[in-house]
């Protein structure tokens, strides 16, 4: 999934069709796996749900959680070194919304990213499944990961300056920045310090996630888990069918992280299906006669190249002064594509730039990225997780990763070359811990449900096919366009299947499918 300094929340526009759903006996039931002794002490911990004051670390999430009776909060302890159990230790924040009839128990939430929060994913979630029977039936429980929001330590890595610099790079392979080395040493330094040192740092896996859950099961009084996780949040699900198998009752995961793809692979499959969304957006702009891409949708790419590449090396400057580059216009680009409801303002967007307009492209910006910067550490968690879960790449593997990704979604290309391309994590101060490999079938899971798109732009159906193929269980496919669909209440058949796997563990017949309604896309 590509970093992105812009947080653009656009709408999934999706309404549902058919789906036939097959009732399944559930499995014997087979004990839960016990802890190992050392960790003895935070299973046994009792969680203390109050208030959720002084939890809200962002000014989205003081208003979200403010004077709401129904949220409750808490932390988790966790060792923060799983080979150091005796030694310090992270504090894992948490907001559970009880649920509004007779409880089956809690449903953990994993908000994806890395990096969004979780206490605000159960929040929200609750509002939009307000009268499905999940919450109904369950009580929701969302958690800020290691690294994220109001868990410590938490994330830090760029300055208000840095947040605020259109022309900032923190991802050195897909971008026009000509990285060296100080780069990837300066990023590598401004994490370390301001994340409280690398011992820290190097406790922000993915692989270190599944096991907090684990606690968490345990604290939340629960023999076997519910689980529902969404983008990269499917990751963190199958890392913990991985590491858990025994210990789960049902799981769903939306949208999924292809577990057998090392980093270079997963990223060129999702910038295959960026630039196919892209192709899709052009041959839609063509038959409107003011399109920005023009009236050929073979030729959509070059129009677009033709109109950014030089904002490479010559930014536009708009009526306000203010600067527009090339990194500004993919970022958001690559951000639109996720749905079809945002193409028209990519391509209104880039007609005017063409015209030598920045302004418009300026105000969409801005009001997408309206609620970012340094109060809100997504971008410094995404960064720092990434380059605990991610194999390191040299540079000269880099430059090929660039020419990669350009030659497969050519609209992305800078028109400055593959020279300077650079990991990120390069100069990292501890070694990763990979989240790959997978074995080709996880034994001894429960029937489990993947919810897949076949449009997805960032996390192709090929992955959501890999990983129900993995945990063994069904695969209910959502035929459209879209990034995500099971939290956003919005369409009924997924509704349907969503709330009878978690709540009668019934799956959906093979080859079942949801039609999500077209919107732009054809």
């Amino acid at each position: 999934m590509p970093t992105s300094p812009l947080r653009a929340s656009l709408l999934a526009a999706a309404l549902p069709v058919v789906l036939a759903l097959a009732a399944c006996s559930p499995p014997a039931e087979s004990a839960p796996a016990g802890p190992p002794a050392e960790l003895q002490r935070f299973y046994d911990q009792k969680l203390a749900f109050g208030s959720c004051d002084g939890y809200a670390t962002s000014d989205a999430d003081r208003e979200l959680f403010a004077g709401n009776p129904a949220f409750q909060c808490a932390r988790l302890e966790v060792p923060l070194n799983y080979d150091e159990p005796d030694g310090d230790t992270a504090k894992i924040a948490m907001l559970r919304v009880p649920a509004r009839g007779e409880s089956l128990g809690p449903l953990v939430l994993h908000a994806g990213g890395p990096g969004v929060p979780g206490m605000n994913f159960a929040a929200t979630t609750a509002a939009a499944l307000a009268t499905s029977p999940v919450t109904e039936r369950f009580d929701l429980i969302g958690f800020d990961t290691r690294g994220v929001g109001a868990t410590t330590p938490a994330a830090s890595c760029f300055t208000e300056e840095d947040y605020a610099d259109p022309n900032a790079a923190f991802e050195f392979i897909v971008t026009d920045k000509k990285a060296t080395a100080e780069d990837t040493r300066k990023i590598a330094e401004k994490c370390t310090t301001r994340s409280g040192g690398a011992k820290n740092l190097g406790a922000l896996s993915s692989r270190d996630t599944a096991r907090d859950m684990d606690i968490m099961r345990a604290a939340l009084g629960q023999e076997k888990l519910n689980f529902f996780g969404h983008s990269y949040g499917t990751r963190i699900g199958a890392l913990y069918a991985r590491e858990f198998p025994r210990n789960v009752r049902a799981m769903v995961v939306d949208s999924a992280v292809d577990p057998h793809l090392a980093f270079a692979d997963r990223r060129v499959a999702s910038f295959a299906a960026f630039q196919k969304a892209f192709d899709a957006m052009a041959a839609d702009c063509a038959a409107k006669p003011d399109c920005g891409l023009g009236q050929d949708p073979a030729a959509a790419t070059r129009v677009y190249q033709e109109a950014v590449q030089p904002l490479a090396t010559t930014p536009l400057t708009g009526s306000d002064g203010r600067k527009l580059s090339f990194r500004m216009v993919v970022d958001f680009t690559i951000s639109a594509l996720y749905d079809p409801i945002a193409w028209p303002f990519v391509t209104g967007g880039i007609g005017d730039v063409r015209k030598g307009n920045a302004d418009t492209m300026l105000a969409i910006i801005d009001r997408l990225n309206s609620g970012s910067g340094a109060t809100d550490n997504y971008l410094a968690a995404s960064v720092t997780i990434n380059c605990m879960d991610e194999e390191r790449l040299t540079p000269e593997q880099a430059v090929e990763m660039r020419a990669r990704l350009w030659q497969t979604a050519p609209f992305l290309d800078s028109g400055q070359g593959t020279d300077g391309a650079r990991d990120t994590c390069e100069a990292w101060p501890v070694p990763a811990k990979p989240a790959h490999p997978f074995p080709e079938r996880i034994e001894g899971l429960p029937p489990t449900l993947t919810i897949s798109i076949t449009n997805d732009t960032t996390t192709p159906h090929s992955g959501g096919i890999s990983l129900a193929k993995t945990l063994g269980g069904s695969l209910l496919t959502a035929d459209g366009w879209g990034h995500t669909i099971a939290a956003s209440g919005k369409n009924p058949c997924i509704n349907a299947a969503f709330a009878d796997y978690l709540i009668n563990l019934r799956t959906p017949a093979e080859g079942a499918t949801c039609k999500l309604e077209p919107t732009t896309a054809k």
